[in-house]
């Protein structure tokens, strides 16, 4: 593997820079790496780094039960989206982000080459424009401390899902002034009960919770 390729995620990072200078179409991706940093690019969003304790859990979890599409819910820049696109290279994943330029970023990728991935700008605590069981399964990390109605998101989610959810949330204070919940497991554990799911289990990992959510909807 070459320098590059350990460094970053060269697949999504040369999709990125095809997506936004199309004249970079049909050369190899380290050609194409190398044009975008010339260029400007903002390609450190696709740094190789060692995977959160959170991620990984996840990508476990995610490896159980093989799905085969997936909502990303406020993707943002990619932490936890490049490892999971990575590890399940056969997963149609369709992300949200409230932030227009989240989506944009997403979705030159997508146009770069990775077909299947696509991003749509959406509020999951408002409504999300998909019909119920849309996705085998649902993921949002880091999402929940955001909103000032986490239980609508949680209910979202639950909707559009078929098989399961996936979140995280911090479990201790921080520093972060957009950070407007600080969830116990019990008050995270009724945000799903009273949204309708039959069970959740949480795991500690850390300075974060894992809430993971199965369920087998009716066809």
């Amino acid at each position: 593997m070459d320098s590059i390729s350990k460094r970053y995620y060269l697949e999504f990072a040369s999709a990125f820079v095809r997506g936004s200078i199309p004249e970079t179409v049909g050369y190899d991706d380290i050609s194409v790496f190398r044009k975008g940093t010339e260029t400007g690019l903002r390609l450190h969003r696709f740094k190789r780094m060692p995977h959160l304790p959170r991620v990984r859990r996840i990508i476990g979890f995610l490896r159980q039960i093989a799905p085969a599409n997936l909502l990303d819910i406020g993707s943002g820049r990619g932490v936890f989206l490049w490892p999971l696109l990575e590890e399940f290279p056969d997963l149609n994943v369709h992300c949200v982000d409230i932030r227009d330029d989240r989506v944009r970023e997403i979705q030159a990728v997508a146009n770069g080459g990775v077909s299947r991935l696509t991003a749509s700008v959406g509020d999951v605590a408002v409504k999300l424009p998909f019909a119920e069981s849309s996705f085998d399964g649902v993921t949002m990390l880091e999402v929940l401390e955001h909103l000032a109605r986490p239980d609508r998101a949680v209910a979202e989610a639950l909707r559009v899902a078929r098989r399961f959810v996936a979140i995280s949330v911090p479990s201790k204070p921080d520093t972060n002034p957009e950070h407007i919940h600080l969830f116990s497991e019990r008050r995270l554990s009724d945000l799903f009960i009273q949204a309708g799911a039959p069970k959740i289990s949480i795991e500690y990992v850390l300075n974060h919770m894992v809430a993971l959510c199965r369920f087998e909807k009716s066809p």
